[in-house]
């Protein structure tokens, strides 16, 4: 499995950027992208998580509001928006993929992810 995301940059504060994550190589039609950021010297958060097929999603609490996810089913890509962006936003935000993970369930940002995208950075200036 194959795992891309893409749209990292660097952005004022206050705003927006959109992540995409596309994943190859599943011999399913049903798994779940999630995002995942980390700074230096920190433990690596989870920020949100969806389903390819069915509704089932999850937002951290602490990004609620402010972040949300998509996906685009014929192109198979899935995307994190990031609104009213702050400094403390800034990280190297990585795309994971599984197809154990059920989005919808409790805890799916706190399980292990099988499959990881090779991040992208995301810089919010002051």
């Amino acid at each position: 499995v194959q795992v891309v995301e893409s749209g990292g940059g660097s952005v004022q504060a206050g705003g927006s950027l959109t992540l995409s994550c596309a994943a190859s190589g599943f011999t399913t039609d049903h798994y779940a992208i999630g995002w995942f950021r980390q700074v230096p010297g920190k433990e690596r958060e989870g920020v949100a998580c969806l389903s390819s097929t069915d509704g089932g999603l999850a937002i951290a609490d602490s990004h609620k509001g402010r972040f949300t996810v998509s996906k685009d089913n014929a192109k198979r890509t899935f995307y994190l928006q990031m609104n009213s962006l702050n400094p403390e936003d800034t990280a190297v935000y990585y795309c994971a993929a599984d197809d154990l993970v059920v989005p919808g369930n409790p805890g799916a940002l706190d399980v292990m992810w099988h499959y990881w995208g090779q991040g992208t950075q995301v810089t919010v200036s002051s």
